[in-house]
């Protein structure tokens, strides 16, 4: 099959190498602008970018989807679908009308739960024990479209954003190879979304990662790994921030405070929360690298009683 495949980050990356695996004619990757990156603003490419380019694929990378010479040139190309993947701007249904097949997306939930951005994020964030992904039929809507196929991808205690991620991206990568299948064997059945039972995924903020110590380590522990990859969760010590990357929550009640050093070992500094305990594993204090907190002790004498604000 002809297909113009868009996507942007690197959960799009192994969608398109299983297309390319499988045999279909990528006619083009549409992907987002470079943007400038990190500390030092050096403009980088997107990785389907670099994927695309690998293989030899033409790059075409439009500020806007809908704009007129965006519209004009995705003609050109005659695709029979588009497969999307975290593209990152909406179709409109002029773009959507151009393939035969319309648009094919793959999310990273089981729809109708979790529209929109950010539902691996969200799905730890909530506690969920599963998530999956949908490939589903583009409309001119936000994740509106008929479902086509779904897998459940289960959700492990120590799975981060970007591990499940990982995981989402690989299933989604076996099933859109299946369902392509299908559609040139017309022997789908479209399934229409419930509206009664759909929600949305919010964006993330930066003000998410400000620890609330008050909640529970449970609920601190999914803050931890929700939202691994942006914005971080964070607390403050001695008036500096202080990044946690690994946490793990511990039964049992401790005797300080909410927010207040519990326990101190060799390799772990454990806090008080408003039900439960959690050990802090990784760090990374404001101007420091990040490590492992028996490193970060060997630097800094934080005892019991001591405040985490």
């Amino acid at each position: 099959m002809k297909i113009v495949y868009m996507g942007t980050p690197e959960f799009a990356v192994a969608p398109l190498e299983a297309l390319i695996a499988a045999g279909h004619e990528i006619r083009a990757v549409v992907t987002q602008p470079d943007k400038p990156k990190g500390r030092s603003g050096k403009v980088q490419m997107p990785p389907v970018k670099e994927c695309a380019i690998k293989h030899g694929i033409e790059v075409f990378q439009p500020v806007r989807i809908k704009a007129p010479e965006a519209v004009a040139q995705l003609k050109t190309y005659e695709a029979d679908a588009y497969v999307v993947a975290a593209f990152g701007q909406i179709l409109s249904q002029e773009v959507l009308d151009i393939p035969r097949y319309g648009g094919l997306n793959i999310h990273a939930s089981l729809l109708p739960g979790y529209r929109g951005c950010a539902p691996a994020n969200w799905v730890i964030l909530n506690g969920e024990t599963q998530t999956g992904v949908t490939i589903m039929q583009l409309d001119a809507g936000i994740d509106t479209g008929d479902m086509l196929a779904k897998k459940t991808v289960e959700i492990e205690e120590t799975d981060t954003d970007v591990s499940l991620e990982k995981k989402l991206s690989a299933a989604g990568s076996a099933l859109i190879v299946d369902v392509l299948k299908e559609v040139e064997a017309g022997t789908l059945s479209p399934e229409k979304q419930p509206e009664e039972t759909c929600f949305y995924a919010g964006m993330l903020t930066k003000s998410m990662g400000k620890i609330d110590w008050e909640k529970s380590a449970v609920q601190i522990g999914r803050q931890v790994r929700g939202l691994y990859s942006w914005p971080g969760a964070y607390t403050f010590y001695n008036g500096k921030l202080l990044k946690i990357w690994k946490a793990v929550p511990m039964e049992g009640k401790g005797q300080e405070a909410a927010g207040c050093v519990e326990e101190v070992t060799k390799d772990a500094v454990i806090v008080s929360t408003g039900d439960g305990l959690l050990k802090l594993a990784e760090v990374q204090l404001e101007g420091k690298k990040r490590m492992a907190v028996k490193d970060f002790l060997l630097g800094c004498r934080i005892g019991k009683g001591e405040k985490l604000q």
